[in-house]
């Protein structure tokens, strides 16, 4: 094996002419590696070298692996240029240097012959991944071209269509108001339909849903753009109960000679029945001169409710202290008028020790029923009349004789109504004369169900003599008030009472009012003394808009509204009430619906129903004036009208009441 030693630039060199080994038993056709580039780690031993190991070992054409140094370990005298052309050799021989590479290495002939390119221009993967780069990166311009063009093409087209929707419904708002011109009519404002719903509700007396009905029918004609939905009315009656109490704190009436440091108010003040856990205690406020200024008995749109308050029950210290609260906001009233309860006799006399006392009016109607209660209430014919008159119901109802069964009389306050008993008894027994009756015609049948009431003829025409009498001097009193004219009007009627237990009882109640209206100076006017106002008010709102159940929270909250006339200046008033103010005024309710909601939802919610017994009852009255809210001042006239409707003129330029609103009304927590 020769060896040939070669100087190139001041180096050595050994070329050694290796002998091919000998052939093994792989295929022919396969290249052995190189021997001494492949040793371990020899490509890690000097900076600078680039090995490339196996190029074609993994490319499954049977190649071995191939080392190849493409820079010189040291710099050997050579540039790259000079290396690049070295390329091109074809030398089948191995130049190993003895520490230094002398010449240019010369890669064997087959990468090209099998078509593969040369270093130069094979690409790297940074080339590979910029050019992937690039290529998503026009894709991605592409599609987010295409697609900012369809959301700006969207974007117009949702614009186009809001204007078209606006204008369309402009267009035909003015249709409407160019038909209604062409009809006489025009479109009305918010605040003609706030105050046209309150009136169908408050006067006219239908419910919720019906106002809307009624309001969605006329609403063409009347001009109303859109009729509003019965949840809407709802809450325009809580507000305007919002404003009146806010107006209540300055409620006047004219003044008094006799009681000059009174606001010359009368108070109504009346206790209802029990609603569930709760009663009602309501204060209403009429003027001392009502019968001067209307010819006829006070009604609901005579009066103002000035305070309102929920409890499970009342008491003589209870109602003297909400009184008390009402005197220090709105003065000291000229008179109380009450029906004869013992609660409210006791309030009276606790503000008469505490110095707040004023005149107590009896109610006529409270007072008759009590005269004919302590007469017939023992009297052993009584007890038969009523017993015959309730069996007798029971065998006229479901039959043809229906019509002439008798009507139902409750058991308490009794004889408030009970003369509509004794009246029917009368009429009944003319339908029966004397002498026989033919076997199953309806005469026979009548006597039949009559049963003991013809025995009681002799009790029936002596009540019907005393109820008669006292009837007809209510009449005169409530239309007229009770003064001197009037009571000696009565006398001819007292008269003709049957009974003399009930004519000195009558003419004394009579010579006691007529002192209070003297020392009233109301004597030759006539002072009212009668609390029916107050009584039709709980009537109406048991039974009006409360719904299936009797929330006894949501009828007290709806009683200020249905006192007055709604008028123009309150619907404006009633659109001025915010949102929150409706929330924080109803916030303190405790809603029978709501809890029925709850507790057949979730029956865990029954325990929580339990109520202490010092727990607080809710409250309305009137707060006191602040001068930072109370910016606008109202200025709110009482009208009195006539009979045929022609208002009359107040006496005094003092029945103005000059009403600052809206305050913050006050809600104060009661203990039973």
């Amino acid at each position: 094996m020769p060896i040939l030693i070669v100087g190139i630039a001041q180096a050595e060199a050994l070329m050694l002419d290796v002998a091919s080994p000998a052939a093994s038993k792989r295929h022919k056709g396969r290249i052995a590696a190189y021997p001494l580039l492949t040793t371990r780690r020899f490509d890690q031993r000097r900076l600078g070298i680039t090995t490339k190991p196996t190029m074609l070992a993994d490319n499954r054409l049977g190649f071995h692996a191939v080392v190849r140094h493409a820079f010189p370990l040291v710099g050997g005298g050579r540039s790259r240029s000079a290396l690049r052309s070295a390329d091109r050799c074809t030398s089948s021989r191995l130049i190993v240097c003895s520490g230094l590479i002398c010449g240019p290495i010369c890669p064997p002939p087959w990468p090209r012959a099998i078509g593969m390119a040369s270093e130069r221009h094979v690409m790297s993967q940074l080339s590979k991944m910029k050019h992937s780069r690039e290529q998503w990166k026009d894709k991605a311009k592409q599609r987010g071209k295409g697609e900012r063009y369809e959301l700006r093409e969207k974007a117009r087209i949702k614009t186009e269509r809001d204007q078209l929707t606006q204008a369309l419904k402009a267009s035909e708002a003015r249709v409407r108001e160019l038909e209604a011109q062409l009809n006489g009519l025009a479109t009305r404002p918010k605040v003609d339909v706030v105050h046209f719903a309150l009136q169908l509700f408050l006067e006219a007396r239908i419910s919720f849903r019906a106002v809307s009905r009624v309001l969605v029918l006329l609403a063409r004609a009347l001009g109303i753009q859109k009729a509003p939905c019965p949840q809407t009315i709802i809450n325009w009656v809580i507000r305007l109960t919002i404003v009146r109490i806010d107006a209540a704190r300055t409620v006047r009436g004219v003044p008094l000679e006799q009681a000059p440091f009174t606001n010359g108010l009368i108070w109504l003040i009346d206790i209802s029945i029990g609603l569930g856990a709760g009663k009602i205690l309501a204060v209403l406020a009429l003027d001392a001169h009502h019968h001067r200024l209307v010819r006829g008995a006070p009604a609901l749109r005579h009066v103002h409710c000035v305070g309102v308050a929920v409890a499970d029950s009342w008491t003589g210290e209870t109602i003297a202290e909400l009184l008390k609260r009402l005197i220090a906001q709105m003065g000291r009233p000229a008179a109380y008028l009450k029906d004869g309860g013992s609660d409210l006799h006791k309030a009276a006399a606790l503000l008469e020790d505490d110095g707040l006392g004023s005149p107590c009016l009896d109610d006529l109607s409270h007072a008759a029923a009590g005269m004919l209660k302590r007469t017939y209430q023992s009297h052993p014919a009584f007890e038969r009349f009523v017993s015959a008159c309730g069996r007798a119901s029971g065998k006229l109802k479901h039959t043809l004789l229906a019509c002439v069964a008798p009507p139902t009389v409750r058991t308490k306050a009794r004889f408030m109504n009970v003369h509509r008993l004794v009246t029917w008894a009368d009429r009944v027994l003319q339908l029966s004369p004397p002498g026989g009756a033919k076997r199953g015609s309806m005469l026979a049948k009548l006597r039949g169900a009559l049963d003991g009431l013809p025995e009681c003829k002799a009790l029936i025409k002596r009540f019907q003599g005393d109820a008669g009498a006292l009837l007809a001097c209510q009449e005169i009193l409530k239309t007229r008030g009770l003064g001197m004219a009037t009571v000696a009007q009565c006398e001819t009627l007292i008269d003709a009472m049957p009974t003399a237990a009930i004519r000195q009882e009558f003419r004394a109640y009579l010579g006691h009012q007529l002192g209070t209206a003297t020392a009233l100076g109301l004597a030759q006017v006539g002072v009212p003394i009668s609390s029916d106002a107050i009584e039709s008010l709980f009537g109406v709102g048991k039974r009006h808009g409360v719904g299936e159940t009797p929330d006894v929270a949501r009828i007290a909250l709806r009683l200020p509204a249905f006192c007055g006339t709604p008028t123009r200046e309150e619907a404006e008033q009633v659109l001025g009430v915010s949102v929150a103010r409706q929330h924080e005024f109803t916030a303190a309710l405790t809603s029978l619906t709501q809890q029925r909601r709850e507790v057949l939802s979730h029956p865990g919610y029954l325990e929580s129903l339990r109520r202490e017994p010092d727990s607080p009852h809710w409250e309305l009255i009137p707060s006191p004036k602040k001068r930072a809210i109370n910016e606008v001042n109202l200025d709110i006239k009482t009208i009195y009208e006539n009979n045929s409707g022609t208002p009359f003129a107040p006496p005094d330029e003092s029945i103005i009441i000059e009403n600052t609103g809206p305050p913050v009304c006050e809600r104060i927590a009661l203990t039973s």
